[in-house]
Order: C-alpha cells, then sequence, then structure tokens
C-alpha cells in the first residue's frame, strides 16, 4: 500500500522543510509531492533539490487548485494533503495503513490531531468523530484536513476533487459531498498529526467564515432553524465518547529550532479547546 502526501506550497520555506523532514521519516511507501506557487522566498533555491519530494512548480488558482493538481498526479492508493505548516507524527502513517489494511470498506479515514504555537509548544489537542451531515452543513467540520486520509478510488476514478473555486473551507465541502453520497468514514483514535496556528493561518480569518456562513446558507431550512440542537447533539456525542478526556501524554515533532531533529513534548495537562475555535 503506497501514500501520495499533497502539500501546496507558496513562500513558506520554513514551515515546509519541516512538514518534508515529518512525512520523510514515516518508514512506509510514499511519495510526498509538493505543488509549489512559483515562490520567490528562497524555498526554490533546496526544494528542487530535495530527493525526499516530487516538486512541481506551477502558477495555481488556489490551495484547492494546487491540491488537486497533486492528486491528479498521485500515484498512490492512499491519499493526503498536509499544508506547510502541518506535520505528521512518528508512526502515523503505519498506523493508517495498518487501519486501512484491515478495514477495506473503509473509503475516508479521520484521526485525531495535537495544536501547537509557532515554537512548537503545546496548546491543545483535538479528538475527532465522523463528521454527520446536517451539523457539518450547518456549523463546522469536526476534524481537520492534516488527520483527513482517503482511497486514491474517490477522486482517480469518481472523480471527487476540491472545489478549486473555494480558498478556505473547501475540506467541509469536500466532505459534505463525500456523505451526500454515502460515503464509508471512520476514525482512527491516536494522534497522527500537527496542526499549527499562526497569525497568518488563513482558516481562522474573516474570509473563512464567510465562506462557512456561505456554505451553511446551502443547507435545508429545517437544518438552519435546528442548529443549536443539531451543535447539543455533536457536543454530546462528543462527550458520551469520552473526547473530552485524555490522560498525558507525549509527542515529537520538528520545529524551526531543531529542523533536523524531533524535540520531544510533554503534556502533563492535556486540554481539548482553545479559544480561538469552536
Amino acid at each position: 500500500m503506497r501514500f501520495s502526501i499533497i502539500t501546496p506550497s507558496r513562500c513558506n520555506s520554513e514551515w515546509l522543510r519541516l512538514c518534508v523532514a515529518s512525512a520523510a521519516d514515516q518508514g512506509v511507501d510514499l511519495e510526498h509531492i509538493v505543488q509549489d506557487a512559483q515562490s520567490d522566498d528562497g524555498t526554490l533555491d533546496w526544494l528542487l533539490q530535495d530527493a525526499r519530494v516530487k516538486a512541481f512548480v506551477e502558477a495555481d488558482g488556489g490551495m484547492y487548485d494546487a491540491i488537486n493538481r497533486g492528486l491528479r498526479r498521485a500515484t498512490g492508493d492512499i491519499l493526503a494533503y498536509l499544508n506547510c505548516d502541518e506535520q505528521y507524527l512518528p508512526g502515523a502513517l503505519a498506523a493508517v495503513q495498518e487501519f486501512f489494511l484491515h478495514h477495506p470498506e473503509v473509503e475516508v479515514l479521520f484521526a485525531d490531531f495535537v495544536v501547537v504555537d509557532a515554537r512548537g509548544e503545546y496548546l491543545c489537542h483535538r479528538k475527532v468523530q465522523v463528521p454527520l451531515r446536517h451539523h457539518l452543513w450547518v456549523s463546522h467540520l469536526p476534524a481537520f484536513s492534516c488527520g483527513m486520509f482517503f482511497r486514491r478510488h474517490l477522486v482517480h476514478d469518481e472523480g471527487l476533487y476540491f472545489n478549486a473555486r473555494l480558498r478556505i473551507v473547501g475540506d467541509g465541502d469536500w466532505v459534505l459531498r463525500l456523505l451526500h453520497r454515502g460515503t464509508r468514514m471512520a476514525v482512527l483514535r491516536r494522534f497522527t498529526s500537527v496542526f499549527t496556528v499562526r497569525e497568518v493561518n488563513l482558516g481562522l480569518g474573516e474570509q473563512a467564515l464567510n465562506e462557512a456562513r456561505a456554505l451553511n446558507a446551502t443547507a435545508p431550512a429545517w437544518a438552519r432553524v435546528l442548529k443549536p440542537g443539531l451543535i447539543l447533539h455533536h457536543r454530546l456525542r462528543r462527550f458520551l465518547g469520552g473526547l473530552y478526556l485524555q490522560r498525558p501524554f507525549s509527542f515529537e515533532l520538528y520545529t524551526r529550532q531543531s529542523p533536523g531533529q524531533r524535540v520531544r513534548r510533554e503534556v502533563l495537562s492535556p486540554r481539548s479547546r482553545w479559544r480561538t475555535r469552536v
């Protein structure tokens, strides 16, 4: 089983180095496709010579267009995309591979992730659920793309690519379309990925809110009226599933201060929320 990891890139050299390193040490058969939008910050000085990646440098129409370009080039059985400021944790892809091998019926897999600041310091973690269609439609996707993996046939055979007209919430739109078609989804209860909160995180900005509102507005009228109840049901599912509970744990990641070697973070007081995200 081979992985294809797609990373859209534009002038994120320092972060991209960490992302590439985190995929390269996974110990599985993979290709890491970097779709670079003609960076002029020094990225291309090293990227084109890095044997760990397949780099393609060309203008694109935004992040989801770049991801689609990478997906069309992908040769792997399991596909995923990882942004420049995201990383995989040690052993993540081996665990994902084992899950898919033992669950051939599952088409999309979601996994838990850790949230860090720009220094790589722990902020919080999120345990994810399989999304419910109407909750996602009127609220948000309760998973992040850094912990999302899917089988090749969804895009290569069925043409389920991302909506390149969107800039921020294309993953939510994509998962919603999968739910409409009855895609079989599951959760891997393991921290596989790191999401970095930075000042430039597009997903925390006004444009993200505007795109989310536009997506929410396409939901059935009854779902929009019952939005508070759907959110309450979502939180009750999380509570009953024990997703607000987490014992102390540790994780290892690359940082800008240690780009060549993972550093260990001990989490003695885990927390499942941070103030900028519901």
